[in-house]
C-alpha cells in the first residue's frame, strides 16, 4: 500500500476545504444547482487534479493527458471549482456559473471550456464516451488512461450497462470508473427508488476488477487508482462510499439537498462552518 506524506495530505484537505468553499459561493451567485453531490465528490476530484491525473492546466490540449469524464454532469461546479484551483482558469471566473454567455455551462459544455473533454447532461451516457476514448487510445497504441465519474444514480441507465460489457469484452485496462455511491438522488435513496445491490458483483460479472474505497480518504482514492492502473486486461471501477453534502454537518445524507442551491443566510453559515473547521479554528473573516 502506497502512504501519502503527512504534508500532502494536509495540503489535499486545504484545497478540498477551498474548493467546497468556491462550490458555495458559486451556487450562491448562480441560484441554482446542485449542493449535495458536488460537496460530496470534493475530494475525489481534489485527489485526481492535485495528485492523479497526469494533465497540464496550461496546455489542456496536450496530447500526453488523461482524460476525465464527468458523466453526470450536474456536479459539475465540482469540476469547474478544481480546475480553477488547480490552473486552468482564473478562480474569480467561477462565480459567473450558469450566467448569460459564461464558459461554465450548468452542464459541462466541451467546446466552451478548454479541459472539459465531453459534453454531458443527459444521464448514463458518460461511461459510453470513455468507452469511446479508452479504445481509440488503444487503437492507436497510445499510453493515455482515461478516467469516467459517474453518479450511483446512473447504474440505473441501460446504456451503462451496455458500455460496461463492452469494456469488459474488450478487456480496456486503460479505463478506470469511479462511481459516486452516495446512495441519493433527486426522489430520494437509491435503494428505494431502484435498488441497484450487489454492485460490485454485477460489474464482476461484466469482467471488470471492482474496489471498493471511503472517498474522503485521500490515501484510499490514490491506492485504489494506482492499483487499476496496474491490473491487466481488464477495466476497473472504484465503487467511491461518499457523503452527500460533505462538509456541511446540516445537510449531510439529505436528498432533499440534491437539487437545491443554498440561499444567502444558509451559505454564510456553510461558509463559516468551512473556514473554520466546524469551528475548531478562528476564520480569517472574523
Amino acid at each position: 500500500m502506497f502512504h501519502l506524506h503527512e504534508e500532502k495530505i494536509k495540503f489535499l484537505e486545504e484545497k478540498a476545504n477551498a474548493v467546497r468553499q468556491s462550490i458555495i459561493e458559486m451556487l450562491l451567485e448562480a441560484g441554482s444547482g446542485h449542493t449535495a453531490g458536488t460537496l460530496g465528490m470534493a475530494d475525489v476530484f481534489t485527489a485526481f487534479y492535485f495528485h492523479i491525473l497526469n494533465h497540464d492546466p496550461k496546455n489542456p490540449f496536450w496530447e500526453e493527458r488523461d482524460h476525465l469524464i464527468l458523466s453526470n454532469g450536474h456536479i459539475c461546479p465540482v469540476h469547474y471549482a478544481a480546475m480553477a484551483h488547480a490552473g486552468y482558469f482564473p478562480i474569480s471566473e467561477l462565480k459567473t456559473l450558469r450566467k448569460f454567455g459564461t464558459r461554465l455551462q450548468g452542464h459541462p459544455h466541451r467546446g466552451s471550456l478548454p479541459g472539459i473533454e465531453i459534453t454531458s447532461g443527459p444521464l448514463g451516457s458518460g461511461l459510453s464516451q470513455a468507452v469511446g476514448m479508452a479504445i481509440g487510445f488503444k487503437m492507436d497504441g497510445k499510453k493515455n488512461q482515461v478516467y469516467c465519474l459517474m453518479s450511483d444514480g446512473e447504474q440505473e441507465a441501460g446504456n451503462t450497462w451496455e458500455a460496461a460489457m463492452l469494456a469488459g469484452k474488450l478487456k480496456l485496462d486503460n479505463l478506470t470508473a469511479l462511481i459516486d455511491r452516495n446512495n441519493i438522488q433527486i426522489d430520494g435513496m437509491t435503494e428505494d427508488i431502484m435498488p441497484l445491490e450487489p454492485l460490485k458483483e454485477k460489474y464482476e460479472a461484466f469482467n471488470w476488477h471492482v474496489l471498493e474505497i471511503n472517498g474522503h480518504d485521500f490515501e484510499e482514492i490514490v491506492n485504489a487508482v494506482e492499483e487499476a492502473k496496474a491490473i491487466y486486461e481488464k477495466p476497473t471501477v472504484i465503487i467511491s462510499h461518499n457523503i452527500p453534502g460533505k462538509g456541511i454537518k446540516e445537510i449531510e445524507f439529505d436528498y432533499k439537498w440534491h437539487g437545491i442551491p443554498p440561499n444567502k443566510e444558509q451559505a454564510a453559515k456553510f461558509l463559516a462552518e468551512l473556514r473554520t473547521l466546524g469551528g475548531k479554528i478562528k476564520s480569517e473573516h472574523q
